[in-house]
């Protein structure tokens, strides 16, 4: 989060004193914060939050094909992290009317993403297609693909992100074999293709095509990436194995016994892909998997098993620690953001069969 306030002086007493309103008061209880001095763009905006930039990917016309792709949309999070992030974002309905709107906001999926409705709005829309509906679909799924792309690199809300940029993420999630060529044409700032009638064929020039030019570059970079994960032992992201490779064993040894010794489930590859996914409170990077706490789980001096984890940045992993009571109130029970959670890594494919007997991890 970012805020412009207005500071009060008091410079006889070498005090300095903002008046943040309720939304920005979050901004204080993380500790310290970074003060620094106005860009020029931000002057004529008023005191409070500061909106997340406006990306201009988004409402590119050439780009729509590589960002309603269904494999990207995969590749982002699938349809239930753009439900997800549509739920985070805190506008109201999105169908633009005078009428009444419900305070009870729920989403329908409409090809080729999702729209965030009121409950009155669903009852009257969800069996119509319309020119109005697709647009908006089409527009959550450019803007879910583009911020979803901005995180994975590290950027924050103040960033642009640019096209080579976006190439560079559809390398890192494989997904470079869908580029436009326009799209590839203008990321690697090759001449498009145009071919007047009037043109003579001694002048044309025969090249390769650029979708097939970032595919080999893809590749060289995929295979260093390959590299690289192998000598941190862990999984990159060129590497299409699942993090997490699960089997039942319906004939274990300790299903047969009447009390069997419990053994806690570990799977430090899980967690460990758990922790670099965004918070589930916030959406921002997260910092911790945190084990589920209560409902059985755990107990005296343990936690538990690695699979019950979600994603938490420090600042709500200290507030649930901190109150695990006021928590739940204000953001949900752990249990409601586990099952959200697994969903997601389930719809994914972060979670999968091996085939066989037993526990294996990739």
């Amino acid at each position: 989060m970012r805020a412009l306030l207005t500071p009060e002086i008091a410079p006889r007493l070498g005090v300095v004193l903002f008046r943040p309103g309720a939304d920005v008061m979050a901004l204080f209880r993380q500790g310290r914060v970074l003060i620094e001095n106005v860009p020029e763009h931000l002057q004529p905006l008023p005191s409070g939050v500061i909106p997340a930039v406006a990306q201009p990917l988004v409402s590119d016309p050439p780009l729509l094909p590589f960002l309603t792709n269904e494999k990207v949309l995969i590749a982002a999070g699938g349809v239930n992290g753009l439900e997800y992030w549509l739920e985070r974002q805190e506008n109201g309905c999105q169908w633009p009317h005078d009428k009444y709107h419900h305070h009870d906001l729920t989403i329908l999926r409409y090809t080729p993403g999702a729209i965030r409705l009121c409950w009155s709005c669903d009852n009257e829309l969800r069996e119509q297609s319309t020119v109005q509906l697709e647009a908006l679909a089409t527009r959550n799924t450019c803007g879910f693909v583009v911020d979803q792309a901005r995180r994975a690199l590290g950027f924050d809300e103040s960033h642009v992100l640019t096209l080579p940029e976006l190439c560079w993420w559809a390398t890192r999630r494989d997904v470079v074999d869908v580029l436009p060529e326009g799209m590839a044409r203008k990321a690697l700032r090759i001449p498009q293709a145009v071919i007047e009638s009037v043109t003579r064929e001694a002048d044309l020039t025969l090249s390769a095509p650029a979708t097939s030019i970032v595919q080999e570059k893809a590749k060289v970079a995929g295979a260093a990436i390959k590299r690289s994960s192998n000598e941190n032992q862990q999984v990159g992201y060129a590497d299409v194995k699942p993090v997490l490779k699960l089997a039942a064993n319906p004939e274990s040894p300790e299903s047969f016994m009447l009390r069997p010794k419990r053994r806690r489930w570990e799977n430090p590859t899980y967690t460990r892909w758990v922790k670099q996914q965004p918070c589930a409170c916030c959406g921002n990077p997260a910092d911790d998997p945190h084990h589920l706490i209560g409902y059985g789980m755990g107990g005296t001096g343990t936690k538990a098993h690695d699979l019950f984890v979600f994603p938490l940045c420090r600042r709500h992993h200290d507030e649930l620690h901190a109150d695990t009571v006021a928590f739940e109130k204000r953001y949900g029970s752990q249990a409601e953001l586990l099952i959200r959670f697994l969903d997601r890594v389930l719809a994914i494919g972060v979670i999968a069969g091996t085939g066989r007997s037993g526990v294996e991890t990739a």
